[in-house]
């Protein structure tokens, strides 16, 4: 984030202790710890807070998705369903025919008898 290189640290650190004096420095480094410390904290903890709503927002979006293609997906199956029942309904009985018509003819033809199979064969 900011590039301080070995001078300009050497330059704040001069600049502190003239202004601060020596007996105070240690005091006033261990506060300033602190406080960095503790934005640091909260930096990360208000990254994790975004980070979270994020991943919420998206998970939300995901969920409307599969929930259209659901509903969608529904709507197929009601028209699917609506079409069964309309031909079933229309007396629409050309498969029923044709199974009764297969089942005469074979009525009608005999059965021939295949060759018998000896043991010994």
């Amino acid at each position: 984030m900011f590039d301080f290189g070995f001078w300009e640290l050497t330059l704040i650190m001069v600049v502190v202790l003239l202004v601060v004096g020596p007996e105070k420095l240690p005091r006033l480094a261990g506060q300033a710890g602190r406080w960095v410390g503790k934005a640091r904290r909260m930096f990360e903890a208000f990254r994790a807070d975004i980070e979270s709503e994020i991943r919420a927002a998206e998970l939300k979006e995901i969920l409307d998705k599969q929930q259209n293609e659901i509903g969608e997906l529904k709507e197929i199956l009601k028209g699917t369903q609506r079409e069964v029942e309309q031909e079933l309904d229309d007396g629409d009985d050309t498969l029923v025919k044709a199974v009764e018509e297969q089942i005469e003819s074979a009525r009608e033809k005999p059965v021939k008898p295949g060759p018998e199979k000896n043991e010994a064969d």
